[in-house]
């Protein structure tokens, strides 16, 4: 497919969502009228996320390789015979590979701590503030004066609670733990980039470094303002607000262009995870073509070949052997064609 035709497919896709998203916020605030103006930025800048998102995804999609991983890997994730026979690992993945990213730990413990801290402090952010930005979430009085309120959805009530209680403590300062979550993950990556020297080799400031930085400016003024509205009685506080607004929208346009754009992408790996796990649970694995030793599954290293097929790479029958034989069978071909010549 042409790069023309791609991108125009991909603008298309993009606008269809944020229609579509824009049409979620019009009913679920009820026509607008659970709708909080003041949000509106936040609101907007949503739409835009949605259609960055949607966009890149549909380019990265119409890649041959990402087509064919994407492709397997929500077959695996939706097929009924996998589920079948093996009911708990979809969820089990889910919980590892998602949610705990237990493949992290593997790699150090201090990063997996602190990918794990960013990773819940932005889940319990986002839970918050997409459905308070889009107007389907309220908190309301439940009597006008007091300590009591309502907490709604699509103006239903879910819950009544009080605001002195520890429920409601949760409820109103959800943002503010979600900031003391991620500013240590966060400033332990700013940290790691500014002194580890493998980390600094390859890195690059607008796709390395500014994800971290809007993470933390947007962390601490959030906390800010709930800082001035309680200790300084609003002092400051509004341009505490348009700061911290300044710094979200330009966080979420930023996220479908940038580093974080892996968010979005991580769901369909669980699919060729889960992938390749039914199919070593049903022992179909391939041997290497010299050695005989086990490379991966088979239906993998078929899916392997297809892609460098689909890329007319012309040697996709390399990924018949292991590592070692292709080492071993390149030298050979060296001695044999180049050094043929020396002698």
């Amino acid at each position: 497919m042409a790069p023309a035709e791609v991108r125009r497919r991909a603008s298309l896709v993009g606008a269809a969502v944020s229609a579509l998203l824009v049409l979620a916020i019009v009913l679920g605030s009820r026509l607008l009228r659970d709708f909080d103006s003041a949000l509106l930025p936040y609101a907007v800048a949503t739409v835009f996320l949605a259609f960055g998102v949607a966009y890149r995804y549909t380019v990265w999609i119409s890649a041959p390789g990402a087509r064919r991983l994407f492709v397997q890997g929500w077959r695996s994730f939706f097929s009924a015979a996998n589920f079948r026979k093996a009911p708990t690992a979809l969820p089990k993945m889910i919980a590892t590979y998602l949610g705990f990213q237990r493949f992290l730990g593997a790699r150090s413990h201090a990063r997996w701590a602190a990918h794990q801290l960013i990773f819940w402090g932005c889940v319990i952010a986002a839970l918050i503030t997409f459905p308070l930005t889009w107007g389907w979430f309220t908190f309301t009085s439940a009597t006008g004066a007091g300590p009591g309120y309502e907490w709604r959805m699509w103006g239903v009530k879910i819950l009544g609670f009080d605001a002195l209680s520890v429920v409601g403590w949760l409820l109103f300062h959800g943002l503010d733990i979600a900031a003391i979550l991620v500013i240590p993950g966060a400033g332990y990556f700013l940290w790691r980039r500014m002194k580890d020297r493998g980390a600094m080799t390859g890195q690059r400031f607008a796709y390395d470094l500014v994800p971290l930085l809007a993470l933390i400016i947007v962390s601490v003024t959030g906390l800010l303002l709930t800082f001035s509205s309680i200790f300084l009685h609003g002092g400051g506080y509004e341009f505490l607000a348009v700061l911290h607004m300044v710094s979200v929208v330009f966080t979420l346009i930023y996220i479908p262009f940038g580093k974080f754009f892996h968010i979005v992408q991580r769901p369909a790996a669980v699919g060729m995870q889960l992938f390749k796990y039914t199919a070593k649970r049903d022992e179909k694995v391939f041997p290497c073509r010299r050695c005989g030793q086990l490379i991966d599954t088979a239906p993998y290293v078929e899916n392997l070949q297809g892609t460098m097929r689909d890329l007319d790479l012309g040697f996709d029958e390399w990924a018949a052997y292991c590592p070692r034989c292709k080492r071993v069978l390149r030298g050979n071909a060296y001695l044999t064609h180049v050094k043929k010549g020396f002698k």
